[in-house]
Parts: structure tokens; C-alpha cells; sequence
């Protein structure tokens, strides 16, 4: 008889009897005992089970074969940081921080439009630009006006900005 303790199928092929395999211990239905508890069954249903639980067994291990065929190695994965995600933490602080550091852009922002150094076309326009993200056409689309007056508005305002951040700095 082979070395029937490689894997649930051979554990049950080689054996004569029907084997059942549990985390802590082995059972074997042989004929006599089958045939002991059902005495209205015969040796040949006997057969056809021993024949069914081989290849519920054969399927089973089928299926463990191809997935373990996809499984990959544990070793040499903490080189591979470009696979892992981080955890979770991180980027919910990441998170907090951008969102904080937008409602600090968006006041600063509104202090600066405050203070006088844009027109009021000027601060519409740019903040349909840069907060809503609309194209100097689009901006022209919804104005009435033509797109180069809206670029040419948005370059100015651009240049004040950064004029106004120069004497500031």
C-alpha cells in the first residue's frame, strides 16, 4: 500500500475503506461496519459510495491544486512596497491635512479678494478658473464675452497676485 497520508484524496483512493479526515484525527468506514449500521444496504452501495467519496475527493483536490498554483510566496514580499497600501491611518490624516490645508487657501484667498487688489470681474473670473476649473472658453461661453478677454483678465489678475505676494513676502 502507497503512503496514503499526502493529501485527503490519496488518504481515501488507496484505502479500501471510506475515509473521513478532521483537523485532529482520521475515521475509516470499512464494509462491515457499513454494512453493520445499514443493514438494509448492500456491498455494492457500498462501492458507489466509496466510488462518489473519491471523487468529491478528486474534485477537491483538483480545486486546491489550481488555486495553490496561483498562490504566491510570502517570502520577499515586504521588498515589494509598491503592491502594499498604506494604512489606513496615514491616509485619513493625509486627508484631514489636505482638506484643511484647502479651507486655509480658500480664506487666504478670500482675505486677498478682500484687500482690494482684484477687480470684481477679475475675482469671478478667477475663481471660476482655478476653483471650478472652467477654460477661458467656457468662462467666455457663460460671460457673453470672447475667450481672449477672459485670458487676458486672468493674466492680469495673475500678475497682481503674484506682485501683491512679493511685497508681502
Amino acid at each position: 500500500m502507497r503512503d496514503y497520508r499526502k493529501s485527503d484524496y490519496a488518504i481515501n483512493k488507496y484505502s479500501p475503506n471510506i475515509v473521513y479526515r478532521f483537523h485532529d484525527e482520521i475515521i475509516e468506514v470499512s464494509l462491515e461496519d457499513y454494512l453493520k449500521e445499514n443493514p438494509d444496504k448492500t456491498e455494492q452501495d457500498f462501492a458507489e459510495l466509496k466510488a462518489l467519496s473519491d471523487e468529491i475527493y478528486y474534485e477537491q483536490d483538483r480545486a486546491e491544486s489550481a488555486q495553490t498554483r496561483k498562490d504566491v510566496s510570502i517570502h520577499g514580499l515586504e521588498e515589494m512596497d509598491c503592491c502594499s497600501t498604506r494604512p489606513l491611518e496615514d491616509e485619513l490624516e493625509e486627508l484631514a491635512v489636505e482638506v484643511q490645508n484647502r479651507c486655509y487657501a480658500r480664506t487666504a484667498l478670500e482675505r486677498l479678494f478682500a484687500a482690494g487688489v482684484l477687480t470684481e470681474v477679475q475675482k469671478r473670473r478667477f475663481r471660476l478658473h482655478v476653483f471650478r476649473g472652467l477654460s477661458t472658453r467656457q468662462i467666455g461661453r457663460l460671460e457673453g464675452t470672447s475667450h481672449q478677454a477672459v485670458a487676458k483678465s486672468l493674466n492680469l489678475a495673475i500678475e497682481k497676485l503674484k506682485k501683491f505676494f512679493a511685497e508681502q513676502g
